[in-house]
């Protein structure tokens, strides 16, 4: 018999995280389970964890690849998992002991094709619960599912534009359990992240929301997003971001058209695009030694002149935002690259000294595969400021 639920895991070189991962997915109230763990061409130890664990344990499924990236890995996953539900972890995070119990319960009970929960982050030091602003249960229900959670993938309208840092807090995969039926029945697949650069799990969630008739989002923090290495914030810079952001806007934008999404779509992805102003300033930030002030300010300035950049912030209605996020656009938006360069470096001081042990960047030990990968690339909003804007945020 098929199991209950699928946990696809995407491994790469993750050999110091894998055992906390796999005890907390193996000791859930949930028994009818199986763990599709996707080694990615690992060259450390990962693999032979993998098969200690599968030589105990029956439920832990390997599949063995050469090294493609996440994307890759996961979509492998998709075709190797045999569950009625779909689940996504990643390999250096972990799991509440009656997470997929909890999960699963809700998809039943209340016949939905996807259910998302809270999580947490983790910080080595410290923690802080992701605060979502809706009831312990809230359920949406046919164009429902649209208007309230596809739209809202693809970007921020009116007062949400306040809270920047909810940008993609909605688009994870690891914080959702899919009916395995949307998935391989409408045939989604993750995009390789050498070709976007980061946000593969919106884009695959637009399609999964496109698809999904009902949805249920239970406010309880299930899952533990790890956060913390011991590689600087400092050392992210990603010189291509620029251009994959582009690509990405590209394929949500041809979603929106080939849909025939109504015109609060386009909205909402241009508003988007304004609020990644934030993250991909931060990443020029992040430059370090590599970029000295004079670099980054051209960098800034070849931001802010991008067309398509340059038209959204012409079309952004701030209004919703608190003053510091006004300032900040207003600035973007008529190029005055010194100011806007003084509140990224504001902000970037602000981030390392609260999170200076988070890695947001690439590196060899991401649960992705390529070098150039970079996993926990997001805007970065949440480790800046609160909504109000009045004072460093505890992260």
């Amino acid at each position: 018999m098929n199991p209950k639920v699928s946990i696809i895991v995407p491994i790469y070189n993750m050999e110091r995280y894998l055992d906390r991962c796999l005890r907390s997915l193996l000791a859930q109230t949930l028994e009818d389970i199986e763990i599709v763990a996707v080694d990615d061409g690992s060259t450390d130890s990962s693999l032979r964890v993998l098969e200690r664990y599968a030589r105990k344990d029956p439920r832990v499924k390997i599949v063995s690849k050469s090294n493609a990236g996440v994307s890759a890995a996961r979509n492998d996953g998709i075709k190797a998992a045999s569950g009625h539900y779909i689940g996504f972890a990643d390999p250096d995070d972990w799991v509440e002991a009656d997470m997929y119990a909890e999960m699963y319960d809700a998809a039943l009970t209340d016949n939905v094709d996807i259910v998302m929960c809270g999580y947490i982050r983790e910080f080595g030091t410290h923690s802080k619960e992701k605060a979502f602003p809706l009831p312990h249960k809230q359920t949406y229900r046919m164009d429902k599912v649209k208007s309230g959670m596809l739209r809202r993938l693809i970007g921020p309208l009116g007062n949400e534009t306040g809270n920047p840092e909810y940008l993609d807090a909605w688009g994870t995969v690891w914080s959702k359990l899919y009916r395995s039926g949307l998935i391989k029945g409408h045939s989604l697949a993750f995009t390789d992240l050498s070709i976007i650069g980061s946000n593969e799990d919106t884009l695959f969630n637009m399609h999964a929301f496109y698809y999904a008739e009902s949805f249920q989002f239970l406010n309880r923090s299930y899952y533990h997003y790890w956060r913390a290495n011991e590689t600087s914030i400092t050392s992210s810079y990603n010189e291509k971001l620029p251009d994959r952001f582009e690509k990405l806007y590209g394929f949500m934008e041809g979603f929106i058209d080939n849909k025939q999404l109504a015109g609060e779509y386009k909205t909402a992805l241009n508003n988007r695009i304004s609020m990644n102003v934030i993250g991909l300033g931060l990443n020029v930030m992040n430059g370090g030694k590599a970029l000295p002030p004079a670099k980054k300010l051209k960098e800034i300035g070849a931001l802010l002149r991008r067309d398509r950049i340059r038209q959204s912030l012409k079309r952004l209605d701030a209004a919703g935002s608190p003053f510091i996020w006004r300032a900040f656009f207003l600035c973007a938006k008529y190029r005055l690259v010194p100011a806007v360069y003084l509140m990224l470096a504001a902000m970037d001081r602000m981030r390392i000294r609260k999170a200076g042990r988070t890695r947001v960047g690439t590196g060899s030990d991401l649960a992705g595969g390529h070098h150039h990968e970079s996993r926990r690339a997001r805007n970065h909003a949440d480790e800046l400021l609160p909504s109000n804007g009045q004072k460093q945020n505890s992260v």
